[in-house]
């Protein structure tokens, strides 16, 4: 099996359905898995801030960095690969508060709120999602069969 690894403000898609792929460490950050069943091919994205108007310089060096930027960047991946965006199947994780409340400026939150906005610009919605909390995830999407999973603390379970 091949693993395709989605750093920190980055996106992968891929249509080989004998890879995986995985994030690692969403602590504040979101991992975004998306997944069309009929074409079989999947993306994923793992943004560390909500807005690409917050700098819009950095967003156009490193679009991933944001949620509004990197869906766009990662959907447009996938549809080069053949999926449909009507067929999108998105599940989440992250966006726990990794720091103290009052120091964190609830970033795990405004992450969470951010991508859920820009699905909704994109006409798609969270079929399944694990935020929140105060521990680091890991999360794999598996391509032939668009099965995600996430891993917490060594164990790990689908969602």
């Amino acid at each position: 099996m091949t693993q395709i690894v989605v750093q920190v403000s980055d996106a992968r898609a891929s249509a080989d359905k004998s890879a995986a792929i995985v994030t690692y460490s969403l602590g504040s950050c979101i991992g975004a898995a998306l997944y069309d069943p009929v074409a079989a091919v999947g993306g994923m994205l793992h943004h560390q801030l909500p807005s690409g108007s917050l700098d819009p310089e950095k967003a156009s060096r490193n679009p991933c960095m944001f949620a509004d930027t990197g869906l766009a960047y990662v959907l447009a991946e996938m549809e080069r690969l053949g999926a449909n965006r009507r067929r999108i199947r998105v599940r989440l994780a992250g966006g726990a508060a990794m720091l103290d409340a009052s120091t964190s400026f609830a970033i795990g939150k405004r992450n969470h709120a951010a991508i859920r906005k820009a699905l909704f610009q994109h006409g798609l919605f969270v079929d399944a999602e694990e935020v929140g909390g105060s521990v680091p995830r890991t999360m794999t999407l598996q391509i032939a069969n668009g099965e995600v999973s996430i891993r917490t603390r060594g164990e790990s379970h689908g969602i």
